[in-house]
């Protein structure tokens, strides 16, 4: 029988409350159970409008705890709904240091882990650096029964260390929470706009080629000031077929289903895991130490 896994991503708009956004996303994760989803993951930083593209010391008051209001209310949906969730917090721990995190909750509601977002960039309206400390506690890999996952968030798709790591670990399928559009002048050229897409799409369909494993990646839409932020939430096989895609402006649960005996067809056809030189690599280190 095929090893069959449903997928469910959320694309939402997110508006200045913060009630009303989960609120909205505690519906759409429902609507997601019903379509038959048994892993549901979210957009990043749901919970408000994209707050980084400014620096405001007024927002450190948005970051809570990890045990907390948001990862409690995910806990008690994914119990309520018998799903797999990754959400997106941001969190503040008690050492007084910030995070942009992913929790793992299981289908019992429980906490399953987190995973502290590793890259963080520091770009015009993506200002993550004033707010989050790049994370330390690695990258990893959970098993949920129905498949092993790993989460990753948003600048992490460009690196691809990050997804080899978490392949190597486990994972079947990763999941990139992201919070990516344009913005300033590049929302008037339709030619930067088409390239930058297709990068974005390029890069994250590649890991799923180099690893042999499941790409989801969920985006938010709508315009918050000075950023438009372009969706197409997608779910990519381990060949970089896209399996499903989201529109570019409109809020979607978007459902996939994933084979993950593809996983061990795709790797024996194309070896790349078998293929590696691991102990050629050491290059890489010695360059990343200048």
């Amino acid at each position: 029988m095929p090893n069959l896994v449903k997928i469910g991503l959320i694309q939402a708009c997110a508006s200045g409350d913060a009630g009303q956004n989960l609120e909205k996303t505690l519906s759409l994760i429902a609507q997601a159970a019903q379509k038959g989803a048994q892993i549901i993951c979210l957009q990043e930083l749901f919970l408000t409008k994209y707050f980084a593209q400014y620096e405001d010391k007024k927002n450190f008051s948005l970051a809570e705890s990890i045990p907390g209001p948001t990862s409690n209310a995910l806990c008690e949906s994914a119990k309520k709904n018998k799903v797999n969730l990754i959400g997106s917090v941001f969190e503040k721990t008690k050492e007084g240091k910030y995070f942009n995190t992913a929790v793992v909750i299981d289908s019992r509601g429980k906490l399953a882990g987190t995973y502290r977002k590793m890259h963080v960039p520091y770009d015009p309206r993506f200002y993550e650096k004033y707010y989050f400390t790049p994370g330390d506690s690695g990258f990893k890999s959970f098993d949920l029964g129905s498949a092993k996952i790993a989460p990753l968030i948003c600048y992490d798709q460009w690196f691809p260390e990050a997804a080899r790591l978490v392949s190597l670990a486990g994972a079947q399928i990763i999941f990139y929470p992201t919070a990516i559009g344009w913005g300033g002048a590049d929302r008037l050229d339709k030619t930067i706009q088409k390239a930058q897409l297709e990068a974005w799409l390029t890069i994250q369909k590649s890991h799923a080629i180099a690893n042999g494993v499941f790409v989801a990646a969920v985006n938010r839409v709508g315009v918050e000031d000075d950023i438009e932020f372009w969706g197409n939430s997608f779910v990519c096989s381990p060949d970089g077929q896209v399996i499903a895609q989201a529109s570019k402006d409109k809020e979607e649960v978007l459902i996939a289903q994933c084979d993950l005996d593809l996983i061990k067809e795709q790797r024996e056809g194309w070896p790349f895991f078998r293929d590696r030189r691991s102990d050629a690599y050491s290059g890489i280190e010695k360059q990343s130490r200048g």
